[in-house]
């Protein structure tokens, strides 16, 4: 069967440096900084206004210079020595075909976003990221990986805050000719796939983007022959009315599947990170169903091999549909899997005090081999929160694991900080990133280096966040103390603390605003000052999220703060990165345990900056009291208000008594040694137990080969799933 793609990008490039427009369209550059320096400097200024965009600056930047760099040594040595290592990438072996020589049919992954770049935004937040980390870390390994999402034609808004505090969003429709996107053909026509709802059919075209190694498949309805509602099913993430919600997980799910064997792929693994995607569990079933089997020996067939990810908490937050629109969009799909519809609703049900639903994780649960958490409490929390699926045993007995997430290295570590360490660990330290006794030697770096690599990277990111409210500023609509809210006035020298994240109202963004007064007489102690910066969106329809928003940014407008506090608004990829490499400390806040893991802290430790978090995610497994700091404590309270004054009082008292006096004991040439043994024991904790690289060679030793083998736990109610057919 061949297929081709058909990019939307033309480039006309000397015949010296035309391999600039494959780098370009294989977004292995974005966790390269060598390769994001090679596009810079065609043009640094366009490069930066262009958004990090390679596709657009190599159409933008004119012919001239083109043909300048195509003659100029220094920049044709640098091309030279990239692809070199670009072409190794490919062609050497990798961990996989070392080590794991039993995979050889692909895992194939899905999921409803993934944050790979900034330029690319069919992402919201962290599930997206991770997802992106996942797919990195995996082409890096060399696992034979492919993976499924939606070509959000509008991608995610983008975030203006009014004078007032409010949260607008703009939606930016994208252009397909400025994206790594190509679309999948078959004798010059679009591959498409189907599905018939009970009135009509929908319809949607495959896009690829390549990520290193890994292709991922991208699923569009925006075309003629659907009717315009759904077309728009895959304009956006997230759809907040339940119809385009379900619709959009039908499409995911059973879609993703026909995808994937449209375009000839046969998987071994069919990994499903969060409950959007559970739908494919009965699109597997149905293709058995359809060659003889019946519904309960096809599910004991296809189960072993469906993995599940819950990375939901608590139970309010998953997505289950009421039963009239299973009904509305499902009628004929049930007769396809050899059921009744109270047999298929049966197989998902889950029982409230209001009513029946059909419930994502209920289908993903009963119908996947394993599933897991993101992280040791979280996995607690989970076989807690479904433990009504397996009544009979205990709860330490359900069979729900947990594998703590990660973070790609390479991605989010800072150039000059990758520099440092290739200097004193190895120019080969990365393929090693996991061996620990090799991350010790992080205590070898002399003070002086790392505290003058990390004064660079504050530097920066005070430089970024000034040209950022420049270029805004310029282009009108903002008021002046919108401005200064937006740190203009941060200074690269003074204690700096980063809260950046989805504003959800458990993540509780406002806990330090909590006592005003106190707050305003700490950040502005003479010669101790602290600047705390915010940032970080809400969903649109989420009021409750917009309100903490305003509260937060009606605070840093205060005069009182002197421009200490600042709000910075359209938190993306490229702005994470300056935070997470620029800042002193990096705060978390939610309300334990909802925070299922969290990354964004793991990104900043392992530049450096410690963590004063709640312990709760990922950061009650890391916290050892020498790489960080922890909030409140580990304890059951009366009544939330109770827990949230409780900790409140924990990081007021923390911050006052150990994180300000630590930072400012400073010798006379302005390092702490006791806060750089803080950042160096960060670095050591994080960079080897909480990488991408640790994280997806667990999935593979516990999930992906027993799948292949074909070990399942017990299915909940599995005798109820023997008697549906």
């Amino acid at each position: 069967m061949e297929f081709l793609t058909s990019p939307t990008q033309q480039f006309d490039l000397p015949k010296r440096i035309e391999r600039l427009g494959e780098l370009a369209t294989n977004l292995w550059w974005t966790w390269h900084p060598e390769a994001s320096h090679l596009f810079g400097r065609l043009d640094y200024d366009l490069w930066e206004r262009l958004g990090h965009n390679p596709i657009r600056l190599l159409n933008e930047v004119g012919r001239a210079r083109l043909n300048q760099v195509a003659n100029d040594r220094e920049y044709l040595e640098h091309y030279d020595e990239l692809f070199k290592g670009f072409d190794a990438y490919f062609t050497k072996e990798s961990w996989s075909q070392k080590n794991q020589k039993d995979l050889k049919k692909p895992v194939a992954y899905f999921s409803m976003e993934y944050g790979l770049h900034e330029t690319l935004p069919i992402y919201s937040g962290g599930l997206g990221v991770l997802s992106g980390d996942h797919l990195k870390e995996a082409s890096d390994l060399g696992l034979p990986f492919i993976a499924v999402g939606f070509m959000y034609a509008q991608g995610y808004f983008s975030q203006r805050i009014t004078e007032d505090g409010w949260q607008e969003a703009v939606n930016n429709p994208l252009k397909f000719e400025h994206l790594p996107v190509s679309l999948v053909k078959k004798n010059a026509k679009p591959v498409t796939i189907s599905f018939d709802l009970p009135d009509r059919r929908l319809t949607a075209q495959i896009w690829e983007v390549r990520v290193g190694r890994v292709p991922l498949y991208l699923l569009d309805s925006n075309l003629e022959g659907n009717d315009d509602y759904d077309r728009l099913l895959t304009a956006r993430l997230y759809w907040s009315d339940l119809d385009r919600r379900v619709m959009q997980e039908v499409l995911l799910g059973i879609g993703g599947v026909r995808a994937l064997r449209a375009l000839g792929y046969d998987p071994a693994v069919w990994h499903m990170n969060e409950g959007h995607a559970s739908f494919l569990t009965l699109e597997r079933i149905r293709e058995l169903v359809a060659g003889g089997f019946a519904f309960a020996d096809a599910a004991e067939k296809t189960r072993p091999q469906n993995i599940f990810t819950t990375h939901t908490p608590v139970p309010a937050g998953n997505d289950e549909f009421p039963l009239w629109l299973i009904d509305k969009y499902l009628a004929n799909y049930w007769g396809e899997l050899g059921l009744t519809r109270e047999q298929f609703v049966e197989v998902a049900k889950q029982q409230h005090p209001h009513g029946e639903t059909y419930s994502m994780p209920v289908l993903a649960l009963k119908l996947s081999g394993s599933s897991n958490g993101v992280s040791e409490l979280h996995g607690e929390v989970s076989r807690d929160m479904w433990k009504f699926l397996w009544s009979d045993r205990d709860v330490k007995d359900v069979p729900i694991q947990h594998v703590t997430n990660g973070v790609h290295t390479r991605n989010w570590l800072a150039r000059r900080m990758n520099i440092l360490l290739e200097k004193y660990l190895g120019a080969d330290w990365y393929d090693n990133l996991d061996d620990r006794r090799l991350i010790e030697k992080i205590d070898q770096i002399p003070d002086k280096e790392l505290w003058e690599v990390h004064l660079h990277l504050k530097r920066k990111m005070a430089f970024y966040l000034t040209e950022r409210v420049r270029d805004r500023w310029t282009h009108g609509g903002f008021h002046p103390v919108q401005v200064i809210a937006s740190g203009v006035l941060i200074n690269p020298y003074a204690l700096t603390i980063g809260f950046a994240r989805r504003f959800a109202t458990y993540k509780r963004a406002s806990i330090i605003l909590s006592d005003v007064e106190r707050l305003l007489e700490l950040i502005n102690r003479p010669n101790h000052p602290v600047q705390i910066i915010f940032a970080g969106k809400a969903h649109p329809a989420d009021d409750p999220g917009k309100k903490l928003i305003q509260q937060v940014y009606r605070t840093v407008k205060k005069a009182e703060t002197g421009g200490r506090i600042v709000f910075l608004e359209d938190y993306d990829m490229n702005l994470a990165r300056y935070l997470v490499q620029g800042v002193d400390v990096w705060m978390n806040t939610p309300r334990r345990p909802y925070e299922a893991s969290g990354t964004s802290g793991m990104k900043a430790a392992i530049n450096g900056v410690p963590n004063f978090s709640i312990l709760d995610g990922w950061w009650r497994e890391a916290y050892n009291g020498r790489n960080g700091w922890a909030i409140g404590e580990e304890k059951e309270y009366e009544s939330t208000e109770a827990q949230d004054a409780a900790d409140a009082e924990s990081l007021y008292s923390t911050l006052e008594h150990q994180i300000i006096p630590k930072f400012y004991d400073r010798d006379p040439k302005e390092r702490s040694s006791a806060w750089i043994a803080f950042m160096k024991s960060s670095m050591k904790t994080v960079i080897p137990q909480f990488s991408t690289r640790r994280m997806v060679k667990e999935y593979v030793e516990k999930f992906y080969l027993p799948a292949l083998a074909g070990e399942a736990h017990e299915a909940p109610d599995y005798q109820g799933l023997k008697n549906a057919a």
